[in-house]
C-alpha cells in the first residue's frame, strides 16, 4: 500500500550514511500518499479511555499539555493547537500498514505509530527526543526546523509534561507537503509547526537506557528464583587494613553479577520476553469459542488466512538447537527446524494457513499456534 523510496538510496545506504547519524528530508517518500484516516477518527480514537492522547496548545506562548481521554475538543482551536494519539497502530489497521516500509529497521525496535492533528502555528515546541523517528507529512503542510546534537543546548519545562530545549541552528528548515518524510536520530533539536491544517504520522523505534534493562533484569532474575549463589572469598589472605574494599573483592562481586549476564538460557529468555512487551493497550478480540490444539486443522482451512493483530511484538532468537519465540512479553520454545514456520510469525503480518501446516506435526508449535489465535494476538480470515 505504501512504497517507500529514501530519496533514491537502498535501505542499506540509508542505515550507512543517515541512520543514528545525522537527519535527513525525504522528499516524496510515499508518492500520490493518502491520510489512512481522518482528523475526525484520530479525535474519536483519543476519547477512548484505553488509548493515550494529549492536547497541546500555545497561545500567547502560554505552553499547556492536556491528557485525554477527552470528553469535548472546545481546547482544539482553530490555531494554536496539537492533538496526538500515541499507539494508533494498535487500534487502526489501515493505518498501522503506516509501519510496514519502516521494517528493513529490526522488528523490535520498532515502537508504535503516534499521529497529529495539528491546526495554524500548532505543535509541542522545540524538543529533543531520545529514540529516532520518521515522521510522514499527511494533509497539509507543516514547517520543519531541525539541528545536530548540541550537548550544551539547555532543556526546561514550560509545562510539567511538556520538554522543550532553547533555540538551536536549524540544518534542516523546510516545509513538509504530503508525502515527504523527516528522519530524524536521537538527541537532535527539531520543532516543527502546522502551515495549514497538518496530519503527521510518527514511526517511533525503542531504546531502552540502561536503568530500564538492569532493573528489568532484576525483576526476571526475581521471578524465576534464580541468583541465589552467594558471594565467596576462599583463600584470602590476613589484610593490614580491614576497612578497605580490595580490588579482588570488587572483581568476585563482578564476576558474581556477570555469572548471570553470561547465563545464556536465562539472558536470552528475559531479553526476549522484555523487547517483546508492548506498552500500551492493544484491541485484542480474544476468541469466545476456544480452538482446540489437537483439531486446528478440522476448525482452519488451509486457505484461510491468518492475520498478526496491530501492535504485536513478534521476535526470535536461535539459541543452541532451539528458537525463542517471544511475542508480547510471553516467551515460547520451538525446535529449530521450524524457523521457516516461526518467520512467518514474526516477519509477515499475514499469512495462509497453509504455510504453517508443516510446523503442526510439532507438538509445540501447534500448542503456541492455537494459544495466539486464542488470545487475539492472531486471527483467522476466512477464504473465500
Amino acid at each position: 500500500m505504501y512504497q517507500l523510496s529514501i530519496n533514491g538510496m537502498t535501505h542499506q545506504e540509508f542505515l550507512t550514511h543517515y541512520w543514528q547519524k545525522k537527519p535527513l528530508l525525504i522528499k516524496g517518500g510515499f508518492t500520490d500518499f493518502e491520510d489512512p484516516l481522518t482528523a475526525e477518527e484520530l479525535a474519536g480514537l483519543a476519547m477512548e479511555e484505553a488509548i493515550e492522547s494529549r492536547l497541546v496548545t500555545n497561545h500567547e506562548g502560554n505552553w499547556q499539555a492536556h491528557h485525554g481521554p477527552f470528553e469535548d475538543f472546545s481546547k482544539l482551536t482553530d490555531s494554536h493547537s496539537t492533538l496526538l494519539v500515541q499507539a494508533v497502530d494498535h487500534w487502526h489497521p489501515i493505518a498501522a500498514k503506516l509501519l510496514e516500509p519502516f521494517r528493513f529497521i529490526p522488528n523490535w525496535r520498532i515502537d508504535d505509530l503516534m499521529i497529529s492533528f495539528s491546526t495554524p502555528h500548532g505543535g509541542v515546541g522545540p524538543h529533543l527526543d531520545q529514540y529516532d523517528v520518521f515522521i510522514i507529512q499527511g494533509q497539509g503542510k507543516r514547517r520543519w526546523r531541525v539541528g545536530l546534537p548540541d550537548p550544551s543546548l539547555k532543556q526546561f519545562a514550560k509545562d510539567k509534561a511538556l520538554l522543550q530545549v532553547e533555540q538551536f541552528e536549524a540544518i534542516i528548515d523546510h516545509d513538509l507537503e504530503p508525502g515527504d518524510i523527516l528522519y530524524i536520530p536521537p538527541g537532535c533539536p527539531h520543532e516543527g509547526y502546522a502551515v495549514a491544517n497538518a496530519l503527521n504520522y510518527s514511526v517511533g523505534f525503542r531504546a531502552p537506557d540502561q536503568k530500564d534493562l538492569i532493573s528489568s533484569f532484576a525483576d526476571h532474575i526475581i521471578d524465576e528464583e534464580v541468583g541465589k549463589q552467594r558471594y565467596s572469598d576462599a583463600g584470602i589472605d590476613v589484610r593490614k587494613s580491614l576497612g578497605e574494599i580490595t580490588s579482588e573483592d570488587k572483581d568476585r562481586v563482578r564476576t558474581l553479577l556477570n555469572s548471570l549476564i553470561n547465563d545464556e538460557s536465562l539472558y536470552s529468555h528475559w531479553l526476549g520476553t522484555f523487547l517483546s512487551q508492548p506498552k500500551h493497550d492493544m484491541d485484542l478480540a480474544p476468541l469466545e469459542d476456544a480452538l482446540v490444539a489437537d483439531f486446528l486443522e478440522d476448525e482452519i482451512d488451509e486457505e484461510d488466512v491468518i492475520h498478526r493483530a496491530g501492535g504485536i511484538r513478534a521476535m526470535y532468537q536461535l539459541v543452541d538447537s532451539e528458537i525463542l519465540l517471544s511475542i508480547n512479553g510471553e516467551t515460547y520454545h520451538i525446535p529449530e527446524k521450524y524457523l521457516k514456520q516461526i518467520q512467518l510469525l514474526t516477519d509477515e503480518t499475514f499469512f495462509s494457513f497453509n504455510e504453517v501446516k508443516p510446523a503442526l506435526t510439532c507438538l509445540e508449535f501447534k500448542q503456541t499456534l492455537t494459544t495466539l489465535i486464542n488470545d487475539g494476538l492472531y486471527y483467522i480470515e476466512a477464504w473465500s
